[in-house]
């Protein structure tokens, strides 16, 4: 009988969370869940005429993404805010040179997310230069910025890291690391003075229940960080198919983890709010930050200090 690559993926995911050993302890398992906005608007894509298609998907082009994130994030929130869970929002920051109804949900929500940043034209900072992965990153400070908008957490684009010395100078607090069949693990690192949430899990439509409760389990029984991510498209194009997986996937997975977090066995956390624990743990053992001091003299101090707060004039 063959096994399908899913499958067999979420089966590998106990033996190496098992054998793996935490780099920070914690008091309790925490639940982390990070959604990459890629496009955020049709209009985006309207903009590019098809520019950055291959940058966002290998399937499907920035119009059609962008589309059906407009579509699905209402029923999304309503999910989310149901079950007062705050999550973190990885927004691609070009989607601000356009009118979204993604933002207005964000930030008229009842939950406080944690609005965070998915570089500004969604290409992998892996094949950017330093000056390039700069630009982008003074970008998103200056646009976020007008909708008072300060991120703290990174998404890196396709998950391909790079460029971690220009994060803290813009004033970010952490990021997630890359993830996939060999990498993904129930940890929290340490990075200069950023954290790295690491990625646990991708949720996609092809989910086994069973095996992601027994993932939530033992994550629980190791009181460790477990951080699921997923793209909003992957559920569905229209409002059919987003309707029935939504209620398939999402809605039983964040009953399971809101019936742990009530029993106290959990908490749900943010990327940020995560990365802010694990700094409080670290500094108990008297474990501070070492910051990074890369030669960055090319940088806008002025749109640097914009971006972390010491200064409101935007």
């Amino acid at each position: 009988m063959r096994i399908h690559p899913l499958l067999l993926s979420q089966l590998y995911h106990f033996p190496m969370f098992m054998t793996k050993r935490r780099k920070i302890v914690f008091d309790n398992a925490m639940f982390i869940l990070s959604v990459d906005i890629d496009v955020g608007s049709k209009k985006l894509a309207v903009l590019n005429n098809g520019k950055y298609d291959k940058d966002v998907s290998s399937h499907f082009g920035e119009s059609l993404i962008g589309e059906v994130e407009e579509r699905i994030m209402p029923k999304f929130m309503d999910i989310i805010n149901c079950f007062e869970i705050a999550v973190t929002f990885a927004i691609r920051g070009q989607m601000l040179e356009v009118d979204s109804s993604i933002i207005d949900l964000l930030q008229d929500s009842p939950v406080s997310h944690d609005i965070g940043a998915h570089g500004y034209y969604h290409r992998s900072f892996t094949e950017i230069s330093q000056n390039e992965a700069e630009r982008e990153l003074r970008e998103i400070c200056l646009r976020m910025g007008r909708h008072s908008i300060f991120p703290k957490s990174f998404v890196f684009p396709r998950n391909r890291v790079a460029h971690l010395d220009l994060l803290k100078r813009y004033g970010y607090k952490c990021y997630r690391g890359p993830g996939g069949f060999l990498r993904d693990n129930m940890n929290i690192e340490r990075c200069g003075a950023l954290y790295n949430i690491c990625p646990s899990m991708y949720i996609s439509l092809g989910l086994n229940p069973f095996l992601f409760r027994r993932i939530v389990d033992l994550g629980i029984i190791k009181k460790s960080p477990l951080h699921f991510w997923l793209h909003l498209w992957n559920f569905g194009q229209d409002k059919e198919h987003i309707e029935r997986n939504t209620n398939k996937i999402l809605v039983p997975i964040l009953e399971y983890a809101k019936k742990k977090e009530r029993s106290g066995m959990l908490t749900f956390e943010t990327m940020l709010s995560a990365a802010k624990k694990a700094e409080e743990s670290l500094n108990s053992l008297g474990l501070h930050e070492t910051p990074i001091k890369p030669p960055l003299s090319y940088v806008d101090t002025s749109t640097v200090r914009l971006c972390t707060g010491m200064s409101s004039a935007i």
